[in-house]
């Protein structure tokens, strides 16, 4: 189940985002199960997590992304040029607080 969020809350996360470096990189190999499972516990450990793609064309790169947020149930926030940021609250300890939808 995909996680949805208002306007509000995105932006609230962009602005979370801002500052953190991207935790993970999506190489020539595409995406594997390491790979989403990599990610999956980064969102859980962290929330909030962004995500690089190297994939020079922009609809390869979009469809990795789409792929991501399919898979691990995320929600995406922002997107910018091979950058992506991704969220997903966690099962265990909520790190970030989001404001009321």
């Amino acid at each position: 189940m995909a996680t949805v969020l208002t306007s509000a809350q995105t932006r609230f996360l962009r602005g979370q985002a801002h500052d953190i470096k991207a935790m993970i990189q999506v190489g020539g190999k595409g995406i594997s199960d390491a790979l989403v499972a990599e990610l999956e516990l980064a969102l859980e450990n962290h929330e909030l997590v962004k995500v690089k793609v190297g994939a020079a064309d922009r609809d390869v790169r979009d469809e990795m992304i789409e792929q991501l947020v399919q898979r691990t149930g995320a929600a995406m926030v922002q997107k910018i040029g091979h950058t992506v940021a991704l969220y997903r609250p966690s099962e265990e300890k909520r790190h970030i607080v989001l404001p009321r939808a």
